[in-house]
C-alpha cells in the first residue's frame, strides 16, 4: 500500500565539481557500454540509470553514499550517451523502451550480475520499470522517480488536454525534420533549457552542466533521442525483434518487486500523480514526495533522499 513522506528536505551537495574518474567499457548485446563500477566487487549490486537530457553525473553524489554502505554501484551511459557505442554501423539507432530495457539485461549478463537493485529517473526510471515488470528475478528492488512509466505506442496517439500537450512541446518539435536539425545544432542549449524548465528551483552552475553536456557529443545521440520520441507518438517504427516485448509492455504489467517511487515537489517535467499509478505496484510499495524545491533530476538535486530510498527498498 502506498504511503507518502511529505517534507523531506533537499540537502546541500558536496560534489558540484566532482566527476567519475574511471569509466570502463564492456561489450553487451549490440553495444559497448561505458559505465562506472564503484564499491566492493562482492557487495550487493545497485544499478543507477540516468535520463534525457542528463548523464551518469546525476548520481555523482549518490554513489559514495551507497558504496559507503557496502554496495557495488554500476552507473552506465544509456545508448546514445557518453562512451556507449554500437558495435556495428548497421544496427538501427533505436530508442524504443524495449531496446533500452534489453540493453540493461545485456549489461547485467556481461557483468555477471544475476540481480540488482535498480534505480533511475526519466528514461532511466522507465528502463528500470521495464526490467522490474518483465524480468522480476533480475530486480531485488526498484526506486523509480515519477513512478510507473511503462506504456505502449497506442497511448501516444491519444490526445491530451491542451495544458498537458503544451508540456510535451519538444516531442512535437522532434517529430519534424526541422526539429531533428535544430536539436543537432543546439543540443547543449536545448538541454540547458530542459534542465531549467524541469527543475525550476535548481541552481546548477556552468561547470555542473558542462560536465554532463559532454555526454551529448555521442555520435548516436541525436538519432536515439529523435527515434525515442517519434516512436512514442507512433511516428517511427521499431525493430521486429522487440515486438513481443513491446506487446507485453503495452498491457501495462504489474510490478511485483519491492518498490519506492519518488517525486520532487517542484518537478516541472510532465508527470502523473502517485494516486494514478500506485495501483501498478503489486508488491511492497511506498511513495515519497521530496520537498524543498526538488525538480525532475531528483538524484542530483536530492542525493541523500535518493540514496536513502535505494537503501530502504
Amino acid at each position: 500500500m502506498a504511503s507518502t513522506s511529505e517534507g523531506l528536505v533537499r540537502e546541500e551537495r558536496s560534489g558540484m565539481g566532482a566527476s567519475f574518474g574511471d569509466v570502463r567499457q564492456v561489450d553487451a548485446g549490440v553495444l559497448t557500454i561505458g559505465y562506472v563500477d564503484a564499491g566492493p566487487s562482492d557487495g550487493p549490486a545497485v544499478i543507477l540509470l540516468h535520463g534525457w537530457p542528463y548523464d551518469i553525473h546525476s548520481f555523482v553524489d549518490v554513489v559514495p553514499l551507497l558504496t559507503d554502505a557496502g554496495y557495488r554501484v554500476v552507473v552506465p551511459y544509456l545508448r546514445g550517451y557518453g562512451t556507449t557505442r554500437f558495435l556495428s554501423d548497421d544496427t538501427m539507432r533505436n530508442g524504443e523502451p524495449a531496446a533500452i530495457g534489453l540493453d540493461l539485461i545485456a549489461l547485467m549478463d556481461a557483468l555477471k550480475i544475476d540481480a540488482a537493485k535498480l534505480a533511475g529517473f526519466d528514461w532511466g526510471a522507465r528502463t528500470a520499470d521495464v526490467v522490474a515488470a518483465l524480468w522480476p528475478e533480475r530486480c531485488r528492488g526498484l526506486v523509480s522517480v515519477s513512478g510507473y512509466l511503462i506504456d505502449g505506442q497506442a497511448s501516444g496517439t491519444v490526445p491530451l488536454p491542451p495544458k498537458a500537450e503544451l508540456a510535451w512541446w519538444y516531442q512535437y518539435y522532434f517529430a519534424t525534420e526541422r526539429g531533428r536539425e535544430g536539436y543537432d545544432r543546439n543540443r547543449r542549449d536545448f538541454a540547458r533549457l530542459i534542465w531549467h524548465t524541469a527543475s525550476p528551483q535548481w541552481s546548477f552552475d556552468d561547470a555542473t552542466f558542462d560536465r554532463s553536456a559532454a555526454a551529448f557529443d555521442n555520435p548516436d545521440h541525436v538519432d536515439i533521442v529523435i527515434h525515442n520520441y517519434r516512436w512514442r507518438l507512433a511516428l517511427a517504427p521499431g525493430e521486429s525483434q522487440y515486438d513481443e516485448v513491446e506487446k507485453r509492455l503495452a498491457a501495462k504489467p504489474k510490478i511485483t518487486v519491492p518498490s519506492i517511487s519518488l517525486e520532487g515537489d517542484a518537478n516541472g517535467a510532465p508527470h502523473l500523480e502517485p494516486a494514478v499509478y500506485g495501483k501498478q505496484f503489486a508488491g511492497r510499495y511506498e511513495h515519497r514526495t521530496i520537498g524543498g524545491g526538488v525538480g525532475h533530476n531528483l538524484p542530483q538535486e536530492a542525493p541523500r533522499a535518493f540514496a536513502d530510498a535505494v537503501l530502504d527498498v
